[in-house]
């Protein structure tokens, strides 16, 4: 196996060399058929359709992580040369902790009712294209990257927080992509800045120098308005709705109604007791056919739905964060009234989606800065990022075009 460099429009030159043991498994791990399926699933879900930049890969995302995890653990073991053998674990679950998602990635979780961490596990543990670059390694090497992705277990927690934490690698990577395949110039984080200040307390875990305070609070702020403006944003909200109407409505005509190919059906009927094989089968592009045939062949309202994905002809959205819940349920059955008045199916068309972000948990891995001298939590030391821990809630209300004009009137006289 030779050595290998993949040209990454944020890290450049992501080089791979097969005479280093652990690059040597990574190139392995890259090539089996599980990672090769990442290609197949956008990284964005249905984002495309709001911002058509956004067609990046979870393949291409994975190896960006990699490359950050691999940036940082030189860092780390440069303060703590013991930290070497846990070098593999790391590079691993960085790269792999993706293998288990779903078509349309979290969209894809919430059609089918999918978790991927666990779903990464398992491909970990059963797969022997994957398992067996890991034992061969060291043995031990997929049980526990397996335990680190699924329970956030790891021999040592630095590792643990590299993969998963208020400042993973996951995180750095996706922030960075997503805002670059978007358009969102404001996510630009200083990657460098922030690589170059994460150090180790004086336990052994992960902490930042207060030289990297600013560049740390800039990463926060930009993951707060991704999520506001990308991951969060109406016509976003409204795709992932309208996904998840659409299977349902495929479930319920069942597959007396519906043509879907094996894998489809066990996804649609099965999906508590899904092999390996056919969970690894699906794919943007499987989905994607099966959208269209449904589009040319299911009854109603499925047919329309799939239409309506595939040519963008996409429902509107309400922004109702700023009533309460009774007043929203209200607004919501008038618009049900004006739908069905349309000759509509209110069902089909009409609905109430909620999200609440928080750009900061203090207490669910919260960081810390450490200056050689005194340990200290990161919202003490910034208002900031105190402030980002105040979690900010959101509503819309779907409904279909036809019906925008009364919903206005109707909610201006709620005001």
């Amino acid at each position: 196996m030779g050595s290998r460099t993949y040209h990454d429009p944020l890290h450049h030159g992501i080089s791979l060399d097969a005479d280093q043991p652990a690059e040597a498994m990574v190139l392995a791990l890259v090539d089996s058929a599980p990672f090769q399926r990442l290609r197949r699933i956008r990284q964005l879900g249905p984002a495309f359709l709001t911002f058509h930049g956004a067609e990046s890969s979870r393949f291409t995302h994975s190896l960006g992580v990699f490359a950050i995890a691999r940036r940082a653990m030189g860092r780390l073991i440069e303060l703590d040369p013991s930290l070497n053998k846990q070098k593999g674990v790391l590079y691993a679950a960085a790269l792999l902790h993706d293998l288990g998602h779903a078509p349309l990635s979290h969209s894809g979780e919430e059609m089918f009712g999918t978790h991927h961490e666990q779903w990464s596990a398992r491909v970990i543990r059963e797969h022997p294209d994957i398992q067996a670059p890991l034992e061969q390694f060291s043995t031990g090497t997929a049980a526990s990257v397996a335990d680190l992705l699924e329970h956030g277990r790891a021999e040592r927690g630095v590792i643990k927080a590299l993969v998963s934490s208020q400042l993973d690698c996951d995180r750095l990577d996706y922030l960075l992509r997503d805002s670059y395949s978007t358009g969102a110039r404001y996510g630009q984080l200083d990657l460098d800045r922030i690589l170059g200040a994460i150090t180790l307390a004086p336990d052994g875990e992960l902490a930042i120098h207060p030289k990297g305070l600013m560049a740390v609070e800039h990463y926060l702020v930009v993951r707060s308005l991704m999520y506001r403006s990308i991951y969060n944003h109406r016509l976003n909200v409204v795709c992932n709705w309208l996904l998840d109407q659409l299977i349902r409505q495929a479930r319920l005509l069942g597959p007396g109604r519906i043509w879907a190919d094996q894998t489809m059906q066990a996804w649609l009927w099965q999906t508590q007791e899904l092999d390996l094989h056919s969970y690894l089968a699906n794919d943007d592009l499987r989905t994607g056919y099966h959208f269209q045939r449904w589009r040319e062949e299911a009854p109603e309202p499925l047919a329309d739905l799939c239409d309506r994905f595939l040519n963008r002809r996409l429902f509107k959205a309400l922004d109702v964060s700023q009533m309460d819940a009774s007043t929203q349920l209200a607004l919501l059955a008038k618009a049900q009234t004006y739908a069905a008045a349309a000759g509509l199916d209110p069902e089909m068309c009409c609905g109430l989606r909620h999200h609440q972000i928080r750009g900061y948990h203090p207490y669910r891995g919260g960081l810390r800065l450490w200056d050689g001298q005194s340990l200290q939590a990161l919202e003490q030391c910034s208002p900031l990022v105190n402030s980002l821990a105040i979690p900010a809630a959101s509503a819309w209300l779907i409904h279909p075009g036809e019906i925008t004009t009364e919903l206005h009137v109707a909610m201006a006289s709620i005001r």
